[in-house]
């Protein structure tokens, strides 16, 4: 069942519905957000709280998007390494069979 969890990002108080066992994730995803927003707000100071949050939103978008490609690139090094492995082994057993 849907609860709703009081958050607050940047001095207002938000309700947002989670699931009850999603409810530290609430927190602690509000806990990023609002700190990335405090970052973005210091070292642009002057820019409206829209544009903070724009900047904000793209700051951690690109974020995002870096890590995927990590992590793809990392998928891609386990795919080489293990049919590398198969390989090897699929050596060793023919060679042995050999004997």
């Amino acid at each position: 069942m849907d609860k709703p969890v009081k958050i607050n990002i940047l001095g207002s108080e938000y309700l947002i519905k989670s699931d009850e066992n999603d409810v530290d994730s609430v927190y602690q995803i509000a806990e990023f957000v609002n700190g990335k927003l405090k970052e973005t707000y210091k070292s642009s100071e002057g820019l409206s709280e829209r544009k903070t949050a724009i900047l904000t939103a793209l700051n951690i978008a690109s974020d995002y998007f870096q890590v995927l490609q990590e992590r793809d690139e990392l998928k891609r090094k386990i795919r080489e390494k293990s049919e590398s492995l198969i390989l090897a082994v699929a050596r060793a057993a023919f060679f042995n069979l050999g004997s």
